[in-house]
């Protein structure tokens, strides 16, 4: 099975994390009889030697002996070897159903960073210049093309999976058909072998798998696969079993959309109860998995994945028809089965992060759900609420009952805020207030709490004297310092609450030099002095101690703030500007002198160098700045539009400048309309989503709206 593996010479190759002289270890324990053996070395495979989709040398070299693998017939697990070897493939256009999100854990997909980080406050919409580059995907030497490689190593393989599709083993059955049009290059032949097999196979899910096989087919080979259409039409009558014309009618949705019934949605509605009262209410036993990420996505499955599955490929498909998907999920979250409501709820996930539309109902059925017993469905509902912050408001009632009945445990130092508070906050519900209290009573505040309070707006003044008791408690040498004081930081200067003056300078004035994060503590701490405005002038000598220093800039606006002269602040300003200088520095500076205005006239040639930069982020700050300082709108409007048209990132801030531009940002207000009339949020993107997509995405909307109405 591994002959020849010891003569290659792995340790002269690499993965993701260096050598890869452990990739034999990895390759043998595929074959390994224990398990959890198996599972931690297809997590190895996927964690290092193809991390996050790359291909290295040492993934090229393992693609015959993940072959071998496959085809050991006896050997258990060879499905995910097969999806791996699948993966290492690639994809090509056409295959565009994707599943990143089937695990239904409604987290942000983007790494492990906290929805709450430091730059939540403050989040503009704008970071940087993440639209100007594609992806690299180097992993190797340049110029040579190892996904290219890798794709013509498994093509060359593909005869396998022909003998796959009819393996013994029904895992390996239900990985094996969607391999093998990916990468068989006889469409003809592979159409007519997933055609016998629907007819022979016994196995419901891999029934399914063959129906997606079909519509993928469709998807790549387009008018030459036409057969495979009528199939799915066929397969979508009547005459079938709700399962299987529910997988149907995903795929003709994804690819032939003209032959989809008049009546699709009831259809599907009908399809699903029928359905649903025939599964066993036990499902399938629990796998024991390992402590990897492939166990923990295992085990966040939902309770019906098979049905998930089904109604996730028919919601992607239907894409911006959001009519038809409302009124599908109002069906699913109207079942009297709990994984159907549960999937509905994930199903929602997706509809309100991708697309624009009038969500009220679906969010008062998903608001509905949190008095559910079954807790798999609640907490669904409320990872959900969780994001839509002010669209969660339909559901307001419902989570202020939950914060409410939870109230006998809150404030008892848990490491992570109360879910449900902490959507009921982000809605903007004053009902969140009093729970909030008794979180700030306890010397263990979750992080997250003070950048909720900052969405209740003047209904959180009650709690700024304790926020302010809870940052005087905070150690000012530890590893977490500022981990604890930047969230109250933030809530104390949105609230502008000055009597917390002593406490913010007891932070700036006593933390040391060495401290983790330092810089980006005094960054927050100069912002909230800053906020407090004229009443933070005991800060003023402290302040001025650091125009000089790496914070000059952050010291310098939050001077502007409480002293409002600009003359002070000027020379550490134009400093900044300077192109030799930081790049987050620079910007920082522009936007400072904008808040400045014709004061800040010295600054212009400066500005005008800026908005010329190769950065798309750092030309669009000095564009705003240019603006509201120089009110000039020949320099400025035409980098509005190619940065809106480069980077979606930038348009919050190039409509927040429209705002204050009344008329003469006219020439660009076809941008403006363009977006409003947009079905799809600007953030939205294959392979991932941030925490405030969807709020940054509302935000962008109203001013819009706001910029038109201005002119």
């Amino acid at each position: 099975m591994f002959r020849g593996i010891d003569e290659v010479d792995w340790a002269s190759m690499e993965h993701a994390y260096g050598s890869a002289a452990d990739v034999p270890e990895l390759l043998r324990g595929l074959a390994s009889p224990l398990p959890q053996e198996r599972e931690t070395a297809l997590d190895g495979m996927y964690g290092a030697v193809h991390h996050q989709g790359d291909v290295y040398d040492s993934t090229l070299a393992s693609i015959p002996f993940l072959f071998t693998l496959a085809g050991r017939t006896g050997l258990p697990d060879r499905g995910g070897i097969v999806e791996l070897l699948a993966s290492i493939g690639g994809s090509e256009a056409g295959d565009d159903i994707a599943y990143a999100d089937d695990t239904g854990d409604g987290e942000d997909s983007q790494g492990p960073q906290s929805p709450d980080d430091p730059g939540e406050p403050g989040d503009s919409g704008d970071s940087g210049d993440s639209g100007d580059s594609g992806d690299s995907g180097d992993s190797g030497d340049s110029g040579v093309d190892k996904h290219g490689m890798a794709r013509a190593a498994v093509r060359a393989g593909a005869g396998l999976f022909l003998e796959l599709v009819t393996d013994g083993d029904p895992e390996v059955r239900r990985a094996a058909p969607s391999a093998l049009v990916r990468f068989h290059r006889e469409p003809p032949r592979v159409l007519a072998l997933l055609s016998d097999r629907l007819r022979d196979e016994p196995d419901d899910a891999v029934r399914l798998a063959l129906v997606e096989a079909l519509g993928l087919l469709v998807r790549l080979h387009g008018t030459s696969a036409a057969p495979a259409v009528d199939r799915l039409v066929s397969l979508s009558g009547p005459a079938h079993d709700p399962g299987l014309r529910l997988a149907a009618l995903g795929q003709l949705a994804s690819c032939a959309a003209d032959r989809l019934p008049q009546d699709l949605v009831p259809t599907v509605v009908g399809l699903l109860h029928t359905r649903s009262q025939r599964i066993r209410p036990a499902g399938e036993p629990v796998r024991t998995s390992s402590d990897t990420l492939l166990g923990s996505l295992r085990r966040m499955r939902p309770a019906d994945e098979e049905g998930a599955r089904l109604l996730r490929t028919l919601h992607q498909a239907l894409g911006a028809r959001t009519g038809d998907r409302i009124a599908l999920l109002k069906g699913q979250l109207n079942s009297r089965n709990t994984a159907d409501r549960c999937n509905a709820v994930w199903m929602s996930a997706g509809l309100f992060r991708e697309w624009r539309g009038a969500y009220e109902e679906p969010v008062a059925l998903i608001g509905e759900q949190l008095g559910s017993d079954e807790e798999r469905l609640r907490s669904a509902a409320v990872s959900v609420l969780e994001f839509l912050f002010t669209l969660a408001a339909p559901a307001a009632d419902r989570l202020a009952a939950l914060v409410e009945s939870g109230s006998a445990s809150r404030g008892s130092g848990a490491a992570m805020l109360d879910r449900p508070l902490k959507a009921l906050a982000r809605c903007g519900d004053a009902r969140a207030v009093p729970a909030l209290a008794e979180v700030l009573r306890h010397p263990a505040v979750p992080n997250e709490t003070g950048y909720a309070i900052g969405y209740l707006g003047p209904a959180a003044e009650p709690l700024a004297p304790l926020l302010r008791k809870r940052l005087a408690e905070v150690p000012l040498d530890s590893h977490n310092t500022y981990d604890r004081a930047a969230p109250l930081l933030s809530a104390l200067g949105t609230l502008r609450y000055t009597e917390a003056v002593p406490e913010v300078l007891r932070l700036l004035q006593g933390i040391p030099p060495e401290l983790r994060l330092r810089d980006a503590l005094v960054k927050v701490v100069a912002q909230t002095l800053g906020a407090f405005g004229p009443g933070a002038r005991a800060a003023v000598p402290t302040l001025r101690g650091l125009l000089t220093g790496e914070n000059a800039v952050a010291a310098a606006d939050a001077l502007r703030a409480v002293e409002g002269d600009a003359e002070e602040v000027l020379p550490a300003l134009l400093g900044a500007l300077d192109p030799e200088r930081d790049a987050g520095g620079r910007r920082t500076a522009a936007e400072t002198l904008g808040r400045i205005g014709a004061a800040a006239a010295p600054a212009l040639p400066g500005l005008r160098r800026m908005a010329g930069s190769a950065e798309v982020g750092e030309r669009t700050a000095a564009a705003c700045a240019l603006w509201d300082v120089g009110g000039d709108p020949g320099p400025v409007l035409p980098v509005f539009r190619e940065a809106w048209r480069r980077n979606a990132y930038t348009r919050r801030t190039i409509t927040a400048c429209l705002v204050r531009m009344g008329g003469a940002g006219t020439p660009v207000h076809d941008l403006v309309r363009t977006e409003l009339a947009s079905p799809r949020r600007h953030r939205a993107r294959s392979g991932g989503h941030g925490s405030h997509d969807v709020l940054d995405d509302e935000l962008l909307l109203r001013d819009c709206r706001t910029a038109l109405e201005a002119a």
